[in-house]
């Protein structure tokens, strides 16, 4: 079984904030793959599918980020699943805007989020991350994460949440390289086709 755990904060006042793509990103996966619609469990809101024979429950946790590890806590022992089969998907201060990177176990960096998972599950969990770019000054980090994505990172925002509805599927495998690879193609420009020779060319 797959979980795919967004991160954020509950209510429409924090829907569009950056600290909240992990659940945009887990949005888009239940969108594209008709998954049910959200119910309340877990302490979470929980939608169910598959990404073909694999089932997956894709999870947006009511805690407040600061106490995301309770709601995944409580599925993995409902499940009895392993941390291994959990995908969280969270902002990330030191990546780029747009830029995208799986990684398996490790520290938090800090992220509440992240901190709070480790202390119910452990670390080794999958997870990932998604560049928001970071203020230039610690100082500002909490005004950054709590305020809305601005009118022009709209031009990387989607195509970057697009992408990785499209390539949602590959987690299911275990395939969180393969994943990051197809993110990354779709997220390519598309080369300018070059105009059909007349038939004056020699």
């Amino acid at each position: 079984m797959l979980f795919l755990v967004g991160l954020g904060n509950p209510g429409t006042e924090h829907a569009r904030n950056r600290h909240n793509i992990g659940f945009m990103a887990v949005d888009e996966m239940v969108r594209r793959h008709a998954f049910s619609p959200y119910r309340a469990r877990f302490q979470s809101l929980i939608a169910e599918g598959r990404f073909g024979s694999d089932k997956v429950l894709a999870m947006k946790p009511l805690t407040y980020m600061n106490r995301s590890g309770a709601a995944v806590g409580e599925a993995l022992r409902f499940y009895k699943a392993e941390p291994g089969e959990v995908v969280v998907f969270h902002d990330e201060l030191d990546l780029a805007p747009g830029k995208l990177r799986m990684k398996l176990d490790g520290g938090n960096a800090g992220h509440n989020g992240l901190r709070s998972i480790d202390a119910h599950i452990g670390t080794a969990y999958r997870r990932c991350r998604l560049g928001i770019g970071h203020p230039g000054d610690k100082d500002l980090v909490l005004t950054w994460v709590l305020h809305d994505f601005a009118k022009a990172d709209e031009a990387w925002l989607e195509p970057l949440i697009g992408a990785i509805g499209e390539a949602a599927p590959l987690l299911a495998a275990g395939n969180d390289a393969a994943f990051a690879s197809k993110v990354a193609l779709l997220l390519q420009p598309p080369k300018p086709k070059r105009p059909a020779p007349t038939s004056g060319d020699a």
